[in-house]
C-alpha cells in the first residue's frame, strides 16, 4: 500500500496485519516512520517489506508494483492511500501545483491499479478518496478535481476489472488535521458535521477492511465522515 508509514496509511497497514496480511509498505521521505511501522507489523507476527519510491518520478512508479510482486508473489490487495493536499483556487493555482496534484493524486493510483491488474490473477483495490467530492470548494480546486476524478476511476475500473478484481473507495472526512494544524482545527469544523465529532484513522482502516473482505462489493464509495457529505 502507498503512503503507509504515517497517519491514516499506518492505521490501515496495521489493521490489515491484524487480519493476517503481510504488508508491502511504500514510503516516500518518511524512512524512519516506515521502519517503526514495519517493526509494529512484525510484532504482530506478519512480514513487512519496505519499498521506497518517489511518486513524483513516474519511472519509479512504474517499477513499484513489479518489485512488490517479485517479493510478494501472493499479492492480492492494493491500497492507494498516498496523496498531497494543497490549497489553491482557480486564480491561485499555477501549472506546477496543478500538475503536482494530478500526478500524485490521480496518475499514480491509475497506473498502480493498471500494473496491479496485470500482475495479479485476483484481488482487491481500495482507493482513498475524500468526502470533498460531494462539494465544489474552490479553495482546494485542483485537489478536489483529482479526488472527483479518482472517484470516477474507481467506478470505471470496477466495471472493467470485474469479476477478477474488485475496486472500491473510502471517502474520509474530519479524521486528522492537515500538516501544520492541531486538533482544535478539526474540532471547530466538527460542529457542522451531523455526528458532531471527528473520526480516527482506525475508523477509516475499518472501512478498508470491510471493502477488502466483502467479496460481493465493488464500485462503491464508502463515506467515513460522520455524515459530512450530507451537509
Amino acid at each position: 500500500m502507498t503512503g503507509a508509514a504515517r497517519r491514516i496509511g499506518r492505521a490501515i497497514a496495521l489493521a490489515l496485519a491484524d487480519r493476517g496480511y503481510d504488508i508491502a509498505l511504500h514510503y516516500g521521505s518518511s524512512a524512519e516512520a516506515a521502519r517503526t511501522t514495519a517493526s509494529d507489523i512484525e510484532a504482530r507476527g506478519r512480514a513487512c517489506h519496505l519499498f521506497p519510491c518517489d511518486l513524483g518520478r513516474f519511472d519509479e512508479v512504474r517499477r513499484l508494483v513489479p518489485a512488490v510482486a517479485a517479493k510478494c508473489p501472493d499479492l492480492s490487495v492494493l491500497v492507494n492511500n498516498a496523496s498531497i493536499f494543497e490549497k489553491g483556487s482557480l486564480l491561485g493555482t499555477d501549472a506546477d501545483l496543478f500538475d503536482r496534484q494530478f500526478a500524485i493524486n490521480l496518475k499514480v493510483p491509475f497506473f498502480l491499479a493498471q500494473d496491479f491488474a496485470r500482475h495479479c490473477k485476483a484481488g482487491s483495490i481500495v482507493n482513498l478518496v475524500d468526502q470533498r467530492i460531494t462539494r465544489s470548494d474552490p479553495a482546494y480546486l485542483a485537489y478536489t478535481l483529482t479526488k472527483k476524478a479518482l472517484a470516477s476511476l474507481t467506478e470505471m475500473a470496477a466495471r472493467e476489472l470485474a469479476p477478477r478484481i474488485r475496486v472500491n473507495g473510502v471517502c474520509p472526512g474530519l479524521i486528522l488535521p492537515p500538516e501544520g494544524k492541531d486538533a482544535s482545527h478539526l474540532e471547530r469544523l466538527a460542529a457542522g458535521v451531523p455526528m458532531k465529532a471527528t473520526g480516527s484513522p482506525e475508523k477509516v482502516a475499518a472501512a478498508v477492511i470491510y471493502l477488502v473482505e466483502n467479496d460481493y462489493v465493488t464500485g462503491q464509495l464508502l463515506f467515513v465522515d460522520g455524515g459530512e457529505h450530507l451537509v
